[in-house]
């Protein structure tokens, strides 16, 4: 147990030295955590074992560390500023995840089609697509202070569109569950999955809120903010674990709704000096889970990726990107949104991860060989995209402008205090 404890501490330290050495290399700090965690993690120097990356007491930590998060996406969502564009995220929302689902289905039932394989395994696909992990583009919003409609929109559509993901997702499992095991998914099952984060940020959002609003104390407040976070991770592992017949309910949109609920509730001034002292902690944790983004990630399936990784990827890319576009469009968003948000949609694993394992899970039988497939293609694509993926969501950032606009005390200072 101390010896686990003690590799994970090295492992933070390793993570923050490859972060700045890629800093320095005038790269985004991101990817130096993501290939510090492939790296150190189970498929190479084993530093960060893959007993570690199991350990129950490991899932719970990453879990406090995602709700922990929130506080930085929730305490964006104040109702005032959000009121002139809320409804933009939402059908942006609507159209990049439906379009990423509709594009990728239909290229890999394509496929399948003429290789005479099953065809609902191109829905699980599509369903698996939809997921974006949004910690490392945040990760370069913090770090290059970015501000403008762009990261606006980006910010609350981040966790969003992983709830869509899920909802998405739930769908087609019932679809092949039908298929390969004679059951399906309850419907109810994906009312739960948004239900239980909102309820539960509310629930313990309202009685903080009151707590804040009566001190002025930065650092006293910055204190009831983080037990807020610990209590709302408590009570959606509680959920997770005797509600849900599988661990799908997210831990960030319980973060999210919970220090919205504060941030629309307590004075301006409270709250950004309060989030003045959050800052450094919110650095952690953002680096933290892209280490772990990066440890079960294999850098071996970049050699061994085929034609399915690269469909996969590129059939990804056109449904965020058309999406986003389309989306942007219809909502009368501004022109820097409809052209460069899809790109910042592009990082992909987390999420997409835990949903390929619960994919797998039900191709049991004689449909056991396909779920090698879906494993290799995900997996192998995760890697790749990962990389690309960076990249890609920072020339975003810079085509639409937004690169170095924020006036705010940004994390990367602090992060690089912590390293």
């Amino acid at each position: 147990m101390w010896m686990d404890f003690v590799r994970l501490l090295a492992v933070v330290a390793l993570g923050f030295w490859f972060g700045k050495l890629a800093a320095k290399l005038k790269m985004p700090a991101v990817l130096g955590f993501l290939i510090a965690g492939m790296a150190l993690g189970p498929n190479a120097a084993n530093l960060l074992t893959q007993d570690i990356l199991d350990a129950p007491a490991y899932h719970q930590f990453i879990s406090v560390l995602e709700c922990g998060m929130g506080l930085m996406l929730g305490t964006e969502m104040v109702w005032r500023k959000m009121k002139t564009y809320g409804k933009q995220v939402l059908v942006i929302t609507l159209t990049e995840s439906l379009g990423t689902f509709a594009v990728v289905s239909a290229a890999f039932c394509a496929i399948f089609y003429f290789m005479e394989i099953p065809m609902f395994l191109g829905l699980i696909f599509g369903g698996i697509a939809l997921a974006t992990a949004p910690a490392p583009a945040l990760s370069i919003v913090t770090e290059y202070h970015t501000e403008g409609p762009v990261t606006r929109t980006l910010i609350p559509l981040a966790v969003l569109d992983d709830v869509a993901a899920i909802a998405v997702f739930l769908s087609v499992m019932s679809i092949v569950l039908g298929q390969t095991a004679g059951g399906t998914v309850p419907g109810s099952l994906i009312f739960l999955v948004i239900f239980f984060p909102v309820i539960i940020g509310i629930a313990v959002g309202f009685p903080i809120s009151a707590i804040l609003c009566r001190s002025k104390h930065s650092k006293r407040n910055a204190a009831v903010a983080f037990f807020g976070v610990l209590l709302t991770a408590g009570l959606t592992m509680a959920a997770n674990t005797y509600c849900m017949p599988f661990p799908v309910l997210n831990f960030m949109l319980s973060g999210m709704v919970y220090s919205a609920v504060f941030a629309n509730r307590v004075p301006s001034e409270i709250l950004e000096d309060m989030m003045d002292v959050c800052a450094p902690v919110i650095g952690g944790c953002f680096t933290l889970i892209i280490l772990n983004l990066g440890a079960p990630l294999d850098y071996h399936l970049i050699l061994e990726a085929g034609l399915f990784t690269a469909v996969y990827i590129l059939a990804r890319g056109a449904g965020k990107i058309g999406g986003a576009a389309l989306g942007a469009g219809i909502s009368g968003a501004p022109d820097t949104v409809r052209k460069y948000l899809g790109l910042t949609l592009m990082p992909h694993s987390g999420v997409s991860l835990v949903l390929t394992g619960i994919a797998i899970s039900a191709l049991t039988g004689e449909f056991r060989p396909y779920g090698d497939i879906v494993r290799g293609t995900i997996a192998a694509a995760a890697v790749i995209n990962e990389v690309i993926a960076v990249f890609l969501a920072r020339k975003g950032f810079q085509l639409a402008g937004e690169l170095g606009k924020a006036n705010h005390a940004g994390l990367k200072e602090d992060l690089e205090q912590l390293s």
